[in-house]
């Protein structure tokens, strides 16, 4: 039988520290506004990849006897047919799941490419940290869409050449961001650590400075992908998007910007998906960038 003094003792004891994983994802839970947008994108991704599977109407098929038909809650199409028959929810579906392939795929490409262009200049430093970012700085001077209108139109708009030809431009501000970052991490004790030990310039930036900032990459990652969706949406709404068969939420706006007086819930679907998806993302981004702020906590 343990005696009072036990008791109290293991009463006393201190709570057992939480990790910083811990402490930012109960941060994240307290915003109600990041929390609900996450439920929300999660319920679109599903419903664009998972939801073209359960649904009777193929994307391609033509229904001859419902053409140019309104939205309506009876019969088969809920978000009502293009001009040609065409089911638009379930259009509206494949092409947010192309939409969402290019921001994450974009995001993805440009995150690697910014991160260890801005990593090994802002620690190496020097002349080589000054001309490595002077790059940048004459890229940012390229006219973009000049590049991606030439691009599209000589080697044709392929679903790669897109999230290529998007990635492109978009890691330059992810490579500024890092490398400021590196410059302050650069100076702390543990890399001075690892330096005196002899371990090389490569495994340092990999192994201490990368894992270190991706609080930071995760943050801004949340800002670029609605920036790349977006970046897609304008060009398919020019024409240099993804072409047929495939669709996507900037080609059906398009599509839905033309025949606006005739049948306005053509633009009307698909914007409204495109919209609510580019706020969940910049919630959720808000969200983690407060979780993962020490001086928030």
């Amino acid at each position: 039988m343990n005696s009072p003094t036990t008791v109290a003792a293991a009463s006393a004891a201190p709570a057992r520290p939480r990790s910083p994983l811990a402490l930012a994802f109960r941060q994240f839970l307290k915003n109600r506004a990041a929390v609900a947008s996450l439920v929300i994108l999660a319920l679109i991704v599903i419903a664009c990849f998972a939801g073209p599977l359960f649904l009777p109407n193929d994307p391609d098929a033509n229904d001859w006897t419902a053409i140019a038909m309104p939205p309506m809650w009876e019969g088969m199409h809920w978000f009502g047919t293009d001009d040609v028959g065409r089911d638009l929810l379930v259009r509206t579906l494949v092409g947010g799941r192309v939409s969402l392939e290019v921001g994450l795929l974009g995001t993805l490409v440009s995150g690697l490419i910014g991160v260890a262009w801005g990593a090994t200049a802002g620690y190496i430093g020097g002349r080589t940290d000054a001309v490595m970012m002077r790059i940048v700085d004459m890229m940012y001077a390229i006219p973009y869409m000049l590049i991606a209108i030439l691009m599209m139109t000589l080697f044709g708009r392929d679903f790669y050449l897109v999230v290529l030809t998007i990635s492109a431009f978009s890691w330059l501000d992810m490579a500024r961001v890092v490398r400021g970052q590196t410059l302050s991490l650069r100076t702390r004790e543990f890399i001075d650590a690892a330096r005196a030990t002899g371990v090389s310039t490569p495994s340092i930036i990999a192994r201490h400075i990368v894992p270190n900032l991706l609080g930071v990459v995760v943050v801004y990652a949340t800002v670029t992908v609605p920036g790349i969706v977006l970046t897609e949406s304008v060009l398919s709404f020019l024409g240099l998007g993804v072409q047929e068969p495939m669709t996507s939420w900037g080609v059906l706006i398009n599509d839905g910007a033309q025949k606006l007086e005739s049948m306005p819930w053509l633009l009307l679907c698909p914007a409204v998906a495109l919209c609510v998806t580019l706020y969940c993302v910049n919630f959720v981004g808000d969200g983690l960038r407060d979780a993962l702020d020490t001086k928030e906590r």
